[in-house]
């Protein structure tokens, strides 16, 4: 029977407690708590009144009393520790089946770079196996004594994108130019279905934030810098995730959906993710919580909170939002996730616990790797009071309701339900739906002289880098989490921007030609020029200006070229954002919005081109949802300020009947040479991401260095050493190096080009964490600023610091540099910091930053003074070896 709330509805409450939970062995003292342990958390726990009201959303899911009765039977049925378990969310690339069997733990997740088994191309088939397993593990009672189904959840971020072979709609940027709701419905129902077909029963969709400023990397998960179409879209998808309230709600293929992230993540101290939401309460509310209110009426399930602080607090560990405001007053009776390690960044937590996100209001704990000292910590502070009884009843209730309402306990495993074996999974009808937002979502910008639409009988030229390049159409959060690693045969299923112009030019009878650099065989009646960003995603993705290709127009170069010649120019920009483009545009006859829309490409051309018979297709349909800036310094730029100048207005959009000229644009840059320096004295290297111009480089004993960038992992296929990525405080912030030989290997953060070496030898210390995983060798050595030659500023060996560290826990060290002997470092330099090493060796490093001595005064850091003389490094040969790129195991 299926556990749908409604007045006619009856449980058989017997048989779904036997079929539920739980070993009827629990002893009574391990659910109840202390009347020492309530009332310690009810003071930790005490509501501030609000300043501002929230108006009580009725999401339409009244209390069902048998539910809430069923769910008094296994609570009462429950141990702590089952409780706990229930509670916490690891990572699928850190779990282990003998671990879910053993824990019981309710949920687990894929982060952005994981696929079942570590297969990156896993087909659907393999996703369905895996989901099984965890099923079956999970409901396996002879360790914990649990029964209860654990449920996976995934970022199914614009279709079910981290799967290959998927359907992308467009990001939702794009879907915010469309200006149609019930669109968004549709695409919430395809992607629910695709889930489906894997056996995934919770995205983390959709994002609801309002972006106020355009550096945040974040910006293209957003609908619009106006709160009115994010509260009107958020609805709108989650009906069409988890199916509609009062009639298929969380049936067949609806799935449980996520609004987030909770709240003010769009509105960040410039664009900083992660950062500071600096606005008042009722700002915070009618702005950045516009799209809860209509999520939370739809009757979403789960709302994830946001990294982000509001003025100056953090969400994870903010009660007053989390309980009093979105708990009390907005109605939500489902569950309270927490982003990646968020709780983290609460006051007293750290990766292996965390009572004040939990007594915050945090229901489900995301502890992607910790997660076996998170369970034991977390009892441990209940058992001490820290942590009330009714805090974590309250979190498990919520969570177990919101399973049984999707009717986990009778549905049985992933490939039994009928929803997995159904074959919508790309099918003809979501891709027809996918094309049909990128059409909608196209913004045209300029059109002089009519240029628009084409004639597929012309000879066409397409070209730029991102024409026949679906990786970067499609951006971040596609088959991996930054998009960095992808190439065309990560997306078998899907057409670039040149492949759909192809189609039907050659159709038409016309000619069509790819040439990348605009180099031509023949000269072409009209250029389709494809440029834009390259993909990114979270926290990789912000941006310090807004200038396209600032520094290096290769872009700008290739518009001009071809402009030269004669030859009319349309460029369609693929970007995740507005940015200031003023040379780009004058430069092109037409321009054209095209966001990142995703795997149909076909989209493009239906638009830009006529049909066979010279009639058009399709007219433009998009509307700027974000302000289009005119100076790169227009940071903050959205619809009602006060001092509102754009280029382009919020809901300008040029159609073919249109017959506006763009006149020249002023092409003069107003940003200014970004300071190596920081204020706060720090020169950063790898600090959450590499800084710009450096590279990871891994050698072995031979000659030449590999260097990789992108934040993924890299093996030298079983020779001496490899890298890959782990988390420090943020996802993939880190980076664990492994020695697994005798020879000697070195890895390094070196200067993609010679850097000058006055640039950095000013720098008093060097600061990174770093973690010591295995037994440190005796021949560990740090070398820092080092010359091509070997000189380096300080040489020193680690092995016997190192060898006090406690394996697995960071540590934060720093390297003095300004000795006395330091040498004179005359030559460029080649390497900023350099870990060498031969035996077996794993650490990882991170936060890695050149700074001044007034940064570290905190007593933990340990401090590694001058050594009385300076050494070259030993020259290594470095012998090329069989590198390749692949996710990093999470």
């Amino acid at each position: 029977m299926r556990c749908i709330p409604s007045p006619r509805l009856s449980f058989d409450t017997a048989s779904l407690v036997l079929l539920a939970v739980v070993s009827t062995t629990a002893v009574a003292a391990d659910v109840q708590a202390t009347q020492a342990a309530s009332s310690i958390g009810a003071a930790a726990n005490a509501i501030a009144p609000a300043k501002v009201a929230w108006p009580y959303v009725n999401t339409g899911l009244p209390r069902d009393p048998q539910l809430e009765q069923l769910l008094d039977q296994i609570l009462a049925r429950m141990t702590l520790g089952q409780k706990v378990a229930q509670m916490i969310q690891p990572e699928i690339g850190y779990l282990s089946l003998a671990q879910m069997r053993k824990y019981g733990f309710g949920s687990y997740l894929n982060g952005g770079n994981t696929a079942p088994y570590g297969k990156k191309r896993a087909p659907v088939s393999v996703w369905l196996k895996y989901a099984d397993e965890m099923y079956e593990a999970s409901v396996d009672a002879s360790q914990d004594g649990s029964r209860i189904p654990a449920i996976w959840g995934t970022d199914a971020m614009h279709g079910h994108s981290n799967v290959f072979g998927a359907t992308l709609f467009p990001h939702n940027i794009g879907l915010g130019a469309a200006r149609d709701p019930e669109l968004i419905h549709r695409i919430g129902v395809a992607t629910a279905k695709e889930v489906a077909a894997t056996g995934i029963e919770w995205s983390f969709a959709p994002t609801v934030a309002v972006v106020r400023d355009d550096r945040w990397g974040r910006t293209y998960e957003s609908y619009s810098e106006d709160p009115a179409i994010v509260q009107a879209y958020a609805g709108q998808m989650v009906s069409g995730l988890q199916g509609t309230l009062a009639q298929d709600f969380l049936q067949g293929a609806g799935r449980i959906a996520t609004a987030k992230h909770f709240v003010g993540d769009g509105g960040t101290e410039k664009g900083v993710d992660r950062g500071d939401t600096l606005i008042d309460e009722q700002g915070l509310r009618d702005i950045h919580a516009a799209g809860y209110k209509t999520a939370i009426a739809a009757g979403v399930q789960s709302v994830m909170v946001s990294f982000n602080s509001w003025n100056g607090k953090r969400l994870h560990g903010h009660q007053y939002l989390l309980t009093d405001v979105l708990k009390t007053q907005m109605g939500f009776d489902g569950f309270v996730v927490s982003d990646w390690n968020g709780h983290t960044f609460v006051e007293g937590c750290d990766l292996t616990q965390c009572a004040g996100a939990i007594n915050a209001g945090v229901d489900v704990l995301m502890v992607p790797e910790h997660f076996e000292a998170f369970y034991h910590n977390t009892i441990r502070q209940v058992e001490q009071g820290l942590i009330p009884q009714s805090r974590i009843d309250d979190a498990v209730r919520r969570f177990l309701r919101a399973k049984i309402r999707w009717g986990l306990l009778q549905r049985g495993k992933p490939s039994s339900r009928a929803e997995s074996q159904q074959t919508e999974f790309n099918s003809d009808a979501h891709k027809a739906l996918a094309r049909e937002a990128v059409r909608k979502s196209l913004v045209l910008l300029k059109n002089n002289q009519q240029l628009l639409p084409l004639s597929p009988k012309s000879r066409i030229l397409v070209a730029g880098d991102g024409a026949d390049n679906i990786a970067k159409q499609a951006g971040g959060w596609s088959v991996s989490w930054q998009g960095t690693d992808n190439s065309n045969a990560d997306f078998p299923n899907a057409t670039s921007v040149y492949q759909g112009i192809r189609q039907q030019v050659e159709a038409a009878g016309g000619k069509v030609e790819l040439a990348v650099d605009g180099d031509y065989q023949h000269k072409p009646d009209v250029a389709v020029v494809v440029i834009g960003e390259n993909p990114y995603a979270e926290w990789f993705g912000d941006i310090q200006q807004l200038a396209y290709q600032q520094g290096d127009k290769q872009d700008l170069a290739l518009l001009r070229k071809l402009k030269q010649q004669g030859i009319p120019v349309v460029t369609v920009f693929l970007s995740g954002r507005p940015l200031w483009v003023n040379p780009e545009l004058n430069a092109s006859d037409a321009f054209v919005a095209a966001w990142l829309p995703g795997s149909e490409g076909q989209g493009v051309a239906d638009v830009l081109l006529r049909d066979a018979k010279g009639k058009v297709q399709y007219d433009f349909h998009g509307k700027l949802s974000f302000s289009w800036p005119r100076s790169d310094q227009q940071f903050v730029l959205n619809h009602g300020d006060t001092a509102y100048d754009p280029l382009f207005a919020y809901g300008y959009g040029l159609t073919y009947l249109d017959r506006n000229e763009l006149p020249l644009l002023p092409e003069q840059s107003a940003a200014t040479a970004t300071q190596q320096q920081n204020t706060d004295g720090q020169i950063p290297l790898f600090l959450r991401n590499l800084a710009p111009g450096l590279a990871f480089a891994l050698t072995d004993s031979s000659g030449s260095a590999v260097t990789v960038t992108t934040p993924f992992g890299v093996s030298t296929d079983g020779k001496s050493l490899t890298m890959q990525s782990v988390n420090l405080s943020y996802q993939e912030d880190a980076r664990q190096l492994r020695w697994d030989a005798a020879q000697s290997a070195k890895a390094s953060l070196r200067f993609r080009k010679a850097a000058a070496a006055k640039d950095y030898v000013a720098a008093k210390v060097l600061r990174l964490n770093i973690r010591l995983d295995q037994q440190v060798p005796a021949n560990l050595q740090l070398a820092v600023l080092c010359d091509a030659a070997g000189l380096c500023q300080r040489q020193l060996s680690l092995s016997e610091t190192l060898a006090t560290f406690n394996p697995g826990v960071w540590q934060l060290l720093e390297v003095a540099l300004d000795c006395a002997a330091q040498p004179a470092l005359t030559q460029q330099l080649q390497d900023a910091v350099v870990f060498s090493a031969s035996g077996r060796l794993s650490l990882a490093v991170a936060d890695v930053v050149l700074a001044d001595n007034n940064v570290a005064t905190d007593a933990k850091v340990i401090k590694l003074g001058c050594a009385p003389a300076q050494a070259r490094l030993q020259p290594a040969a470095l012998k090329p070896t069989a590198f390749w790129s692949r996710p990093p195991a999470r």
